[in-house]
């Protein structure tokens, strides 16, 4: 079965994170000095209050998430803690937050100590601002990423369960292929046994060899292009013996393309359909041809016989159902890049051609 090429992970995803908030840190740095500057009025010039805001709310962020990264990695942390953890790296960053300020900007701390003093107000506005924002992005944050992690493992599920259904549909279309064959091959097997022990015996080989190759394949979700042409070789085997002379065969299959995955047990309900609607139905038989064939990215399968051709098979109801088979099958499996189509055979017969992705 196809499946997509997984998603790139970072090599790095704890500074990816980290980098990211203070990223998004910084333009809420910007928005907090313009409050203070131009809505609140207090405090000093813009760019002062820019490089304290930049100053703390980067202290901060930086306090908070290497904690929460060291302990709780990309995970959600326990609610309580982290509460903690946000107010005691807010109290720390503001404290430090003004001193490296100072030394930024070369103001004393006395200055710093008396514009709060000044505009108390103003300031409460502007920390509790700066507070609410980091309680509600972190916060956000956490719940943001439990839900994407929810979304995730339901998609997962859902594709499991998908999966689980789609497997039990292949099952079910692998076991509508009509059971005809084996009791029509027990009842010659019965009959030579009496008059031809020797044919008995080599018929019989043929019919452990098939079965062998169908049970190991009905339980496989893929098969080589070699398992699925030995398990053609056997079953024409055993038709062989029932038919004698008025059916002959020929499979192949390069020696580079048989160790390529296909579905299991795809080409079986076409050449049985061709021997029941189409050989066995004529007198004299006919010929049974199977190829596998690459063309750059695509492998095409082909099965054509020489019975009595598509107007035969039409009325046959048990085409129609092994045609379908193949058909959802193949729409199941590969949606729109796999095609299958009847054609006519040249000068008597039926062509089926299977496309599939390499």
């Amino acid at each position: 079965m196809l499946q997509a090429n997984p998603p790139l992970r970072h090599p790095y995803p704890r500074l990816r994170r980290f980098a990211a908030d203070l990223a998004i840190t910084q333009v809420f740095n910007v928005m907090i000095a313009v409050l203070i500057t131009y809505v609140v009025q207090a405090g000093d010039s813009f760019f002062v209050n820019l490089v304290v805001s930049i100053c703390i709310g980067t202290l901060t962020v930086t306090f908070i998430d290497s904690v929460r990264l060291a302990l709780w990695s990309e995970g959600r942390p326990p609610k309580l803690p982290f509460i903690v953890l946000i107010i005691l790296s807010y109290l720390a960053a503001q404290y430090l937050g003004y001193r490296m300020a100072s030394l930024l900007l070369d103001i004393p701390m006395a200055a710093f100590e008396a514009a709060r003093m000044r505009h108390g107000t103003g300031m409460m506005i502007g920390g509790g601002a700066t507070f609410m924002f980091i309680i509600w992005f972190f916060w956000s944050r956490e719940r943001i990423a439990y839900l994407t992690a929810a979304s995730e493992a339901e998609k997962a599920r859902a594709a499991a369960i998908e999966k689980q259904a789609m497997q039990a549909q292949l099952q079910m279309l692998q076991a509508q292929i009509e059971p005809h064959m084996l009791f029509n091959t027990l009842a010659n097997l019965q009959g030579l046994i009496a008059v031809d022990a020797q044919r008995a015996q080599y018929m019989l080989d043929q019919l452990i060899q098939y079965l062998r190759a169908t049970l190991s394949a009905s339980r496989s979700e893929k098969t080589t292009l070699a398992q699925e042409f030995s398990l053609l070789d056997a079953y024409l085997g055993l038709m062989k013996v029932r038919m004698g002379s008025r059916l002959s065969y020929a499979l192949h299959l390069s020696e580079e393309l048989r160790d390529t995955m296909v579905p299991p047990m795809l080409l079986q309900p076409l050449v049985e359909n061709a021997i029941k609607h189409g050989l066995e139905p004529k007198v004299d038989g006919g010929h049974i041809d199977v190829k596998a064939v690459r063309d750059g990215e695509r492998l095409t399968l082909t099965v054509a016989d020489t019975g009595l051709g598509l107007k035969a098979a039409a009325h046959s109801s048990g085409t129609r159902v092994g045609v379908a088979n193949i058909r959802e099958r193949l729409q199941v499996l590969y949606g729109e890049q796999a095609a299958f189509s009847l054609t006519p055979n040249t000068p008597s017969g039926v062509i089926a051609n299977i496309t599939l992705p390499l």
